[in-house]
């Protein structure tokens, strides 16, 4: 067994027992405000993450951890074994849907995606990529993505992105929105990039995402051939905050191309 399939093996075995620690618990929710009043942590959040940051810590001594709430390390760099933890990726939906919540985690090393992972609790799925050896949905593989015509599109797209903006002219996302067949937006990053992983959705476009939203998803869409960048086409960052677009190869450069780029 190589270093990958161990930590595989540990992950995975990880993901789906904190999946069914979120779904067993009976404890009442305490709802906190983080950013902002719609930047939602829970108790389940916190005591998610801390289970599995401990996991890591007493398996992977030597591996460093950035966890969305705050229980992993102060990472100023990438170089290692750097695990990526968002314990419940949609936590407004997780406190008033029950339903579309992520537990999303990537594995990095030096700076390279390695590992993804992407599990919907609820419907009990699992996503996941390896670099170099393809993506799977519940065990099965998933296909290459083929190119899609900007007419036949889905996209989904964060209603914020609508409005006035640090980063793109709502004006130039409008026009996307017309020329498209339609648009979605499910609340959790995790879940729209295993979307566009999928090809239930052709393109995904977020103006702010933290890297722990985006670490597994990037890995998942990339095994598959789609492209991932800021809505510049340049590189994310993985240790900052970053605009997020995703999408089908070839559809990815044209609507870059003619909606996206001219307002940095």
């Amino acid at each position: 067994m190589d270093r990958w399939e161990e930590i595989n093996t540990y992950a995975v075995r990880w993901i789906r027992e904190a999946g069914e620690r979120i779904l067993a618990s009976q404890k009442p929710l305490q709802i906190e405000t983080k950013s902002d009043r719609n930047d939602l942590v829970t108790n389940i959040d916190k005591e998610t993450e801390q289970f599995l940051i401990g996991k890591i810590r007493t398996t992977f001594p030597d591996h460093h951890i950035l966890g969305e709430e705050g229980f992993g390390e102060d990472i100023r760099n990438m170089e290692g074994i750097v695990w990526i933890v968002d314990p419940i990726d949609g936590t407004v939906n997780f406190v008033h849907q029950k339903v579309n919540f992520m537990i999303s985690i990537g594995v990095y090393e030096n700076g390279e995606g390695k590992l993804g992972y992407i599990y919907d609790v609820v419907r009990k799925e699992m996503y996941f990529a390896e670099k170099g050896k393809g993506a799977y949905f519940n065990g099965e593989r998933i296909p290459l993505l083929a190119q899609n015509r900007l007419e036949d599109t889905i996209l989904a797209l964060n209603p914020y992105c609508m409005v006035e903006n640090r980063g793109i002219d709502p004006a130039r996302l409008m026009a996307l929105v017309r020329d498209v067949r339609g648009t979605r937006s499910y609340g959790s990053a995790a879940l729209e990039l295993a979307y566009v992983a999928m090809g239930r959705l052709d393109a995904y476009i977020t103006m702010r995402l933290s890297p722990w939203d985006f670490a597994a998803g990037k890995v998942i869409v990339e095994e598959v051939g789609g492209v991932v960048t800021d809505v510049y086409g340049r590189p994310l960052d993985v240790l900052g905050n970053s605009s997020v677009f995703a999408g089908r190869p070839g559809l990815h450069e044209e609507i870059l191309k003619r909606y996206l780029k001219g307002r940095e």
